[in-house]
């Protein structure tokens, strides 16, 4: 039985960078060995497949979930009641744990029992989230600021990456390559 992936979430306000960020992170986190997942949570209405393809004529007829699949990868379309937000943990066993060593989460703002680094540009004139969020864990910023969390460096992405792994020593057992760790401590 495999354990649980480590889950950490990303929150700030919109052009931010959370995506560009999140990329780098994907891509150095992969050349470490590591299995990324990824969770986006989305206030919009939003379309993955294209008109005028199958899967998108078959989806729109009323499909109430929709299986696209290749040898290469898949993707289930699935409706649901526009009730209610999603939740966390709901989304999270929509994916294959099994296969993933850490998820990183952007959005899930008001899931108090996730672990986020706050990412926070000055210059956007966006007030900070932490303090009056306690599950904020770190600042990433591109601006020296006064806080008694770890502050991070925003264009730094292995910093952030070297942070990460040691919130979460069990995935440095994972690591395909050593990385050396720095005290982050502000």
């Amino acid at each position: 039985m495999s354990e649980n992936p480590a889950v950490i979430g990303f929150a700030a306000y919109s052009g931010t960078g959370k995506t560009t960020l999140l990329v780098q992170l994907i891509e150095r986190f992969r050349q470490l060995g590591l299995r990324i997942a990824v969770i986006k949570h989305s206030h919009h209405d939003f379309v993955i497949d294209q008109p005028a393809k199958d899967s998108y004529r078959l989806h729109h007829a009323g499909s109430s979930q929709t299986l696209l699949t290749s040898r290469y990868r898949s993707a289930l379309i699935s409706e649901q009641q526009p009730i209610a937000e999603p939740d966390l943990q709901q989304s999270l066993q929509q994916l294959d744990l099994s296969r993933v060593d850490l998820v990183l989460v952007e959005g899930f703002r008001d899931e108090p029992s996730l672990a986020r680094i706050e990412l926070h540009r000055p210059a956007l004139g966006n007030d900070l989230m932490y303090p009056e969020q306690e599950n904020i864990i770190a600042l990433a910023s591109d601006a020296e600021l006064v806080c008694d969390i770890p502050l991070l460096d925003l264009n730094n992405s292995e910093e952030i990456v070297e942070f990460i792994l040691q919130y979460f020593p069990r995935l440095q057992t994972k690591v395909a390559k050593p990385v050396a760790m720095t005290d982050h401590a502000s």
